[in-house]
């Protein structure tokens, strides 16, 4: 029998974590206080049956407050934060021993990984302040071999296909992967900028080209993440409460440093699986109406790391327009789906994984392996009204939480959507995962001494933008100035 570590006793599986005075790791618990609930895992797989959206491609899912980039632009930020690749486990598993491979921070390590001089593979040879750019396939694409070949909109690659980029998963599907391209060329523009003298430079005699260039991308980066991505899908008045206001909950939790709580990794921020569609307008190429519609499988088929490897550099047919993901044209763009515990079908039968294949098991699953405490007790720990049972037991879906008695405590992800489809009308998440979720991102920019909230205390964008003091990924994306590289159809 070996010492207690981490906040667990020798390692048997069983064990529950001790009290909130065990130091956190990278990733900890919000609640440490609270015990797990841990339901049988063949309730959770029943339930997660139940979680499937009957008819994908109806109007009446869809969430047009929030165009469908956005669901990808909540993934790359969850990939800038957080990188957990443990196996999916059955047993209780201690948060304090996972290791996560992504620094903290919304700093983009994910971009510029440990710099030019320790990462050269990331930025060009010979002018190690621009990041690389990768150019598509020298091969016509098969939808329209028109689109002049080799143009640069694609991520950089090694021979073999994979993406050299700082973080490998932001290749496994492709909006994610233009969303990262977009941020290297926005990095390059700045650097351009600078350089031409067309952006006033802040501190000349202190920095570098690089890294002035860098801490403009991170603030505004940092902005867009704060100020348009959560306060489209948070509560309004939890994130004007924590972000506009500046009062937040004092948690314990948080006062030993940054870390990623496993309530919003593993529980809170997954509210994005419910906004993903089943098919795109990519454009004007693949389409409802163009020579195929842009599916899932092929969004996952044209990248690196998903794909079968002969599909990348992918062909300029498939390269992105911006028009149908962000607000940055006349017409409306996909419209991300209802945040609601109803996931699209594909989403339940995923490509390559093991058993079970269904992305919301998993999700069920991993919460009751981390631990995951009910929504109900972190509500009553926060002071603040949960859902009645029978507001959780309505649907389908809700019919099976009540069979096995989790809509009195129920499985944290799974509330987290609930809420969101009662009391934020499957627009916007509901308190209790807005609490956690605008919490979590405050605590990390706190932590950050070189975040604009910190740093630079009543800072605002500054680069050119629609409205004046402020910087949305509309903004960002006009700035890049690539929005529709192969056009409109003649």
């Amino acid at each position: 029998m070996g010492r207690p570590r981490h906040g667990f006793g020798p390692r048997r599986g069983e064990d529950v974590p001790l009290g909130r005075t065990t130091p956190s790791g990278k990733f900890g618990r919000m609640f440490p206080d609270l015990l797990p609930l841990v339901p049988a895992p063949e309730q959770l797989i029943e339930l997660s049956a139940e979680m499937r959206d009957a008819d994908p491609g109806a109007a009446g899912g869809n969430n047009d407050a929030v165009p469908a980039g956005f669901t990808y632009l909540g993934q790359f930020i969850d990939h800038d934060i957080t990188f957990d690749p443990t196996a999916l486990q059955e047993v209780i598993v201690d948060p304090q021993a996972l290791e996560n491979f992504r620094t903290p921070m919304l700093d983009l390590d994910c971009l510029y990984g440990a710099g030019p001089a320790a990462a050269p593979f990331l930025y060009e040879r010979g002018d190690n302040e621009r990041l690389l750019i990768g150019r598509t396939s020298s091969t016509p694409g098969q939808g329209d071999p028109s689109i002049p070949t080799e143009r640069p909109n694609d991520l950089p690659r090694a021979p073999h296909g994979f993406a050299l980029i700082g973080d490998p998963r932001n290749d496994e599907n492709l909006v994610v992967a233009q969303t990262h391209l977009a941020l290297l060329k926005f990095h390059n523009k700045i650097v351009d900028g600078l350089r031409g003298g067309t952006i006033p430079r802040v501190s000349p005699l202190r920095k570098s080209t690089f890294d002035e260039a860098r801490d403009l991308v991170i603030s505004h980066y940092q902005w867009i993440v704060i100020h348009d991505f959560l306060r489209r899908v948070l509560d309004e008045d939890v994130w004007k409460t924590v972000f506009t206001k500046g009062e937040h909950r004092s948690l314990p939790c948080f006062e030993r440093g940054p870390f990623i709580p496993v309530e919003f990794s593993a529980a809170a921020y997954r509210f994005g699986h419910t906004m993903v569609r089943e098919v795109y307008a990519f454009n004007r190429v693949f389409r409802p109406g163009g020579v195929a519609p842009a599916t899932l499988e092929l969004l996952f088929l044209f990248s690196g790391l998903s794909g079968p490897g002969n599909t990348v550099p992918i062909p300029s047919d498939w390269i992105i327009d911006w028009r149908n993901f962000f607000e940055v044209g006349k017409a409306k763009p996909n419209a991300s789906r209802s945040l609601d515990p109803l996931l699209a079908p594909k989403l339940h039968q995923l490509p390559g994984m093991p058993d079970p294949a269904s992305l919301a098991a998993r999700n069920l699953l991993r919460g009751r392996s981390l631990g995951l405490p009910s929504a109900q007790s972190i509500a009553r720990f926060l002071d603040i009204e949960p859902l009645t049972p029978d507001e959780i037991a309505q649907g389908p879906d809700g019919a099976i939480a009540a069979r096995h008695n989790l809509h009195i405590e129920t499985p944290l992800w799974y509330y987290i959507l609930k809420e969101a489809q009662i009391d934020g009308k499957g627009k916007r998440v509901g308190t209790l995962g807005s609490i956690i979720v605008a919490e979590t991102f405050f605590a990390l920019l706190r932590a950050d001494s070189s975040s604009f909230l910190r740093r630079k205390q009543g800072w605002t964008p500054t680069l050119p933008s629609a409205k004046a003091d402020t910087f949305t990924m509309a903004d960002l994306l006009r700035f890049v100035d690539d929005i529709n590289p192969i056009g409109d159809a003649a």
